[in-house]
């Protein structure tokens, strides 16, 4: 009689097992839907570049942001910081257009992050420009809104 109930024991542990691991293998739509939504305030964010809409740019930036830059040697601190930097760029940049390539983007809970290969092209203090290069960005989600926290950026030859 033990031996029954032990293997019952075992075999309804089995059993919660598959269907717990099976329930973490499946799509939740709610994840997705998050992924869609960070993909595209990133996009966002570029086409506010793009505009020159300064404004829009700063809206999907969290005021505890930091950036590793593609040229930069130091950690950049605060969201004021990025959007002078940003400011300062488009006011001597036209033409600025990005392209995100392979991204691939988790989140866990309210935070999230993109990994992705990027492309640009656009005009600086009156020379043509290109370059590509590969990028981490977090994302946290505040009030219903994914904002973006920290990037870091590096350049590719």
């Amino acid at each position: 009689m033990t031996n029954r109930i032990s293997y019952f024991i075992h075999t309804l542990t089995l059993i919660f097992l598959l269907i717990a691991f099976n329930g973490c293998q499946e799509h939740h739509p709610s994840v997705e839907k998050d992924q869609e939504a960070i993909k595209q305030t990133l996009t966002d964010m570029w086409d506010a570049i793009e505009k020159e809409d300064i404004k829009r740019y700063a809206g999907y930036i969290h005021p505890d942001f930091t950036q590793f830059g593609e040229t930069d040697s130091v950690l950049r601190i605060g969201k004021t910081a990025e959007i002078e930097g940003i400011s300062a760029w488009i006011e001597n940049s036209s033409d600025i257009h990005t392209e995100m390539l392979e991204p691939r983007i988790t989140v866990n809970g309210n935070t999230a992050w993109i990994v992705y290969y990027w492309s640009d092209r656009g005009i600086t203090e009156g020379k043509t420009f290109t370059s590509r290069g590969k990028s981490t960005r977090i994302f946290v989600k505040e009030d219903g809104k994914w904002l973006c926290i920290h990037g870091h950026y590096t350049l590719l030859s």
